[in-house]
């Protein structure tokens, strides 16, 4: 058991089980041993790998279709801002791919929503000039253009289990000296009443009650100043299933087995994002792959590939399968975007049919 695991261990036998929540912020964040405290996990040498890293396609598109948004809503003074940055590859490609808009880096600040001493100081090395921030609630007070890539389905879950008309929740803690799941008694909940309408007995549904307060203040400040979100994530419409899941060396583990050492996440809720910004206008769900070509990512790579030959041409050809073919990211990964009534959707977005989200 890793350090962790055994302080948790303690912790248990001396206060009773951890919520499924409490648990994931333990291995995620805890300063001395969370796996985002004291490491990066990205790439080959990491865990596992984001759209960013296996392209600059991804994050060059991106960036310019928040830009059109900027454009079409007067270019005003702003904010620039990325949550969960990691090593600063997107927002880089983005600044790269923007850097020929008149005035653009001149009039959005950049800002980033990082946690993570470790992946700060990757991110200040490629991004000069940035502001941190630990919490969304202290982007300044301005027009802002948001973008989140793989971000929400790192916050903590708690996961609940139908049981006739009541729920149990998942719960950690300890079989045999070991780390393990265990469930609480049934008991109703007012907050998931709607969901016994389409969860079977047994079913789970996971909550993020984290992200709520987060959407929030990102709705908050759209509202009051304009600007854009575009949320990236794998996830779908609603929550269905048990999603939580483990990942070391780029490949699924235990989750219980050696915590702070693995990557911990959910799929995203997407309909309880949307719902959680009630004041803004919100797109349609769209595939990762549809909004990519959407966005001309195929006479991108097109032009890309022309300097490209042998081993190159094959990664190149390869990266932009993984980013938009249904059987790798495309369909797994969905797109939001999100802007103040009134204002336009960002390109590649359609508006959402009526209760379409959630």
């Amino acid at each position: 058991m890793s350090p962790l695991g055994a302080r948790l261990a303690r912790q248990i036998a001396a206060t009773g089980p951890l919520s499924l929540a409490q648990y994931m912020a333990a291995c995620l964040m805890d300063p001395e041993h969370g796996y985002y405290a004291t490491r990066d996990p990205l790439g080959a040498a990491g865990d596992f790998t984001t759209a960013p890293e296996i392209s600059q396609m991804f994050g060059e598109l991106l960036g310019l279709c928040l830009t059109q948004n900027w454009l079409d809503q007067g270019a005003p003074q702003g904010v620039l801002a990325e949550a969960g940055p990691g090593r600063g590859t997107l927002m880089a490609d983005i600044l790269r791919a923007t850097r020929g808009v008149p005035g653009m880096h001149d009039r959005l600040a950049l800002h980033l929503i990082e946690a993570s001493p470790a992946l700060r100081a990757q991110q200040a090395a490629r991004l000069p000039g940035a502001v941190w921030h630990d919490h969304i609630d202290t982007l300044p007070e301005a027009p802002l253009w948001f973008i989140a890539n793989e971000f929400f389905d790192a916050l903590p879950i708690r996961q609940f289990v139908r049981a006739g008309q009541g729920w149990r929740e998942v719960v950690v803690g300890l079989q045999d000296g070991k780390l393990a799941r265990g469930l609480t008694p049934p008991a109703p909940l007012a907050d998931l009443a709607h969901r016994l309408e389409d969860v079977p007995e047994g079913g789970v549904v996971e909550v993020c009650p984290s992200a709520l307060p987060i959407m929030q203040a990102l709705a908050d400040r759209i509202a009051r100043h304009g600007g854009a979100a575009i949320i990236v994530d794998y996830g779908g419409p609603r929550s269905l299933g048990d999603t939580f899941q483990a990942v070391r060396g780029h490949a699924f583990a235990d989750p219980f087995a050696e915590p702070g050492r693995a990557d911990l996440t959910a799929h995203v809720d997407f309909g309880a994002l949307a719902a959680a910004a009630p004041g803004l206008t919100v797109s349609a769900l769209t595939p990762q792959g549809d909004l990519l070509s959407a966005l001309g990512i195929e006479a991108r790579a097109e032009r890309l590939g022309r300097t490209l030959t042998g081993p190159a041409l094959d990664s190149h050809r390869a990266a932009l399968h993984r980013l938009t073919d249904a059987s790798e990211m495309g369909t797994l990964f969905k797109a939001l975007a999100l802007v103040a009534p009134g204002a336009p959707l960002p390109p590649g977005f359609a508006p959402a049919e009526p209760k379409a989200v959630r």
